[in-house]
């Protein structure tokens, strides 16, 4: 089977997806696309598109461009463009059928033409190629770079970033494997493999990456580049292995679209360029998802962070496609060296979006999500003085369903965790479009995303008379004889009816750790907390009326009503309010300041916790130690419980930040497998601990989900953390 234009276009386009109030559709719907145009604009930026430009405009079904990028050394007068690689005309472009030893096989049935800009188009007589078995070779002097014709946008670009893709997926495949990929582009056995539509989306997503390759550069050294950039490299290894699964696990949600409220929190750690007096120095922020303001006074309206699933019939295949949109408050605290420390919040930071760029998803056994998901760059005080262009990474997503929620009805929750790299850049109004000027941040980014289905008519009312578990991590950021402090606790909730309200009765425990105005770290002793909360609905402006939807306010004494700030936070539950999340914004309860973070509650099990299983662990730790700051982002390890242990593999990427030499690293791959002591509290409360490591939190009721705080002491280093661990099928 080949792909068409047109198929690739729906794929891509059509299933476009992101939020208006009601749902994350909406939104991107409405969002220019990346793929019109007949000029490469190699430094142009875009809102409405990755960080990919596509050159596919005036191409017929069966055609494909191509762009060759290489390295500035090699061609220091070509036309630059974006990664620090110049745009050169190939002096020789050939196709060729390939295996996974990448042999030449012979040529596929294709011709060549030159276009109106000089541009090779490549036209397939049997359509695109849809499997990974057609290479296209393109040589520049003595580089000869390749590249996969399966390319999704068509604008296939031949440079170091597809080379890697080639050399380094196609020959870890067994025979056997390599042959199941084929089979499934081609329908071999007559069924209909949803996963054929994986390898053009990476084909196509390994440019969305801002890796910038050394001006110096061979091809040789910007392959080694990419090589050591762990979370390119993970990306790439895991969208190979996830076109591997199997058709049988392979499913559509059962409704036809399913909206969930987003709760979203972000740590990153990278390094900002924007101010001369800081530039160099290493930066900690976080990210917490918020609703938009959107509307008038005389016509409010929202923008709430969301998710969209859609179960699409498309050529009679079953496609689950999904999109998010989460606006998103942003706060930093800049660390240059000596010690000195600069805070910035909204007077700096314009409300941002996190979107992701709609497309297909495979549900696994109808417990995990699975999907490689590119993201949208945005913009930021458009037109103003300091316009800032802003990219991200993509990143695959694993992430836990629970299953369908029942007839005409997707799965209650969405919940996981994943990395994105990326940078802030000065864009300048050139001849009417956004141009790329200098670097203003790197950052690196871990992030939670607990996505919880939406139900119109929630009453607040099922969660009274209930009793939860919570867990919660929080920082605070200033500049004054403590600017950064961790927060993380757990403890318990019982929620009983007060006055059309919901009132908390609570028992919490939790601990902080601290960076003084010196650098020293300062661990805090246990403190408790007791005092009550209120819990109350939050309701949305939706195009269709106002509503409850499963939003919630959390507040110390009294609610602060459908559209007011709420003393704690704003979060959601599910429809039949088993687990809860808020995201905490300048927390404050009656005695003492909580900060900003995340905070997650599930109802107690009634049941003792499990004694066996596989888990998938994601999540973000923190580390302060004197003269550095580190984040760790712990990505798709895995606890195995077997009666009274645990084995914790824990799969991670690091950023370090050496305060003195004023470096960020880029992120570095880890691994490590630690025996746990386990223990089950009751009521669903458990305790994993191995010699300094502890990991407090609760499991749900049925068992399937994990919510811990991490606490550790490695090397003289304090890290604290937040995690989740998910039942693997």
């Amino acid at each position: 089977m080949r792909l068409t234009l047109g198929f690739l276009l729906f794929s891509a386009i059509t299933l476009t997806a992101a939020c208006s109030g009601e749902s994350a559709i909406e939104g991107a719907r409405n969002q220019p696309n990346s793929f019109a145009g007949s000029k490469n604009p190699t430094n142009d930026f875009s809102p409405g598109s990755t960080g990919d430009s596509s050159n596919s405009g005036g191409l017929a079904a069966n055609e494909v461009r191509i762009t060759m990028e290489v390295p500035a050394s090699l061609a220091p007068n070509g036309e630059p463009t974006r990664r620090n690689l110049r745009i050169v005309q190939p002096d020789n472009i050939r196709v060729y059928q390939t295996d996974r030893s990448l042999q030449n096989l012979g040529a596929p049935a294709s011709s060549t033409r030159i276009d109106n800009n000089g541009f090779t188009v490549i036209t397939f007589e049997n359509g695109q190629p849809l499997a990974p078995d057609v290479i296209i070779e393109a040589q520049y002097g003595n580089a000869t770079l390749r590249a996969l014709a399966t390319d999704a946008d068509r604008d296939i670009k031949v440079n170091p970033f597809s080379e890697y893709l080639v050399r380094n997926t196609l020959t870890q495949y067994s025979p056997g494997e390599f042959q199941r990929i084929l089979d499934c582009a081609k329908e071999i056995s007559g069924s209909l493999c949803l996963n054929k539509y994986v390898w053009p989306a990476l084909a196509d997503q390994v440019h969305d990456f801002e890796i910038d390759i050394p001006t110096g550069a061979s091809v040789a050294s910007a392959l080694d580049v990419l090589a050591q950039r762990a979370d390119f490299t993970n990306y790439v290894a895991s969208v190979a292995d996830y076109a591997l699964l199997e058709d049988q696990s392979s499913g559509n949600i059962s409704a036809s679209s399913a909206d969930y409220n987003s709760v979203f929190m972000g740590i990153e750690l990278g390094q900002t360029f924007l101010e001369s007096s800081f530039s160099g120095s290493g930066q900690w922020g976080i990210r917490m998802g918020r609703e938009e303001s959107t509307g008038t006074d005389t016509q409010p309206a929202y923008s709430y962070p969301g998710l969209t699933l859609a179960s699409l019939d498309v050529f009679n295949i079953n496609v689950t496609s999904l999109a998010t949109q989460i606006p998103y408050d942003r706060k930093t605290l800049i660390h240059k060296n000596g010690n000195d420390f600069f805070t910035r919040g909204t007077e700096t930071w314009a409300l941002n979006t996190h979107s992701s760029a709609p497309g297909a998803a495979t549900l696994d056994n109808d417990v995990r999500l699975l999907a490689g998901r590119a993201l949208y760059q945005s913009i930021t005080d458009r037109n103003s003085s300091r316009t800032i262009g802003w990219t991200r990474n993509p990143y695959f997503l694993d992430a836990y369903t629970g299953g369908p929620g029942g007839t005409n009805l997707g799965p209650d929750r969405a919940l996981a965790g994943y990395f994105s790299a990326g940078k802030a850049i000065e864009l300048e109004s050139e001849n009417g479009k956004l141009a790329r000027k200098k670097d203003l941040e790197a950052h690196y980014l871990s992030a939670l995303e607990l996505n919880l289905l939406r139900k119109e008519g929630f009453d607040a009312g099922i969660l009274n008379g209930r009793d939860y578990n919570m867990v919660y991590l929080a920082t605070r950021f200033s500049e004054s004889t403590t600017p950064m402090q961790i927060e993380s606790g757990s403890g318990s909730w019982q929620v009983r009816a007060d006055s059309g309200n919901s009132t908390i009765t609570q028992t919490q425990t939790y601990t902080t750790l601290s960076r003084d105005s010196s650098g020293g770290i300062l661990v805090g002793g246990a403190g408790s907390r007791s005092d009550s909360w209120t819990l109350s609905p939050r309701t949305a402006r939706l195009s269709t009326g106002d509503k409850n939807i499963g939003r919630l306010n959390l507040d110390v004494n009294n609610p602060a009503g459908p559209f007011g700030q709420p003393d704690l936070g704003v979060g959601a539950s599910v429809p039949d309010g088993s687990l809860l999340a808020f995201n905490l914004t300048n927390a404050a309860s009656s005695s003492d300041v909580i900060g900003n973070g995340l905070l997650i509650a599930a109802e107690k099990a009634s049941s003792g916790a499990p004694t066996s299983g596989r888990y998938r662990v994601q999540g973000f730790v923190l580390g302060l130690e004197d003269g550095f700051n580190r984040l760790v982002h712990l990505d798709n390890g895995t606890l195995n419980l077997s009666g009274n242990t645990a084995s914790l593999s824990n799969r991670a990427f690091e950023i370090l930040h050496s305060v003195d030499n004023e470096t960020v690293s880029v992120p570095v791959s880890g691994q490590r497998v630690t025996a746990l002591a386990y223990t089950d509290g009751g009521n669903g409360q458990v305790h994993f601990s191995a010699g300094d490591l502890s990991l407090t939190g609760f499991v749900t009721a049925d068992q399937t989900q994990f919510f811990l705080v991490y606490r550790d002491t490695l090397n003289g280093e304090e890290r604290r953390g937040l995690m989740i661990a998910t039942e693997l099928p």
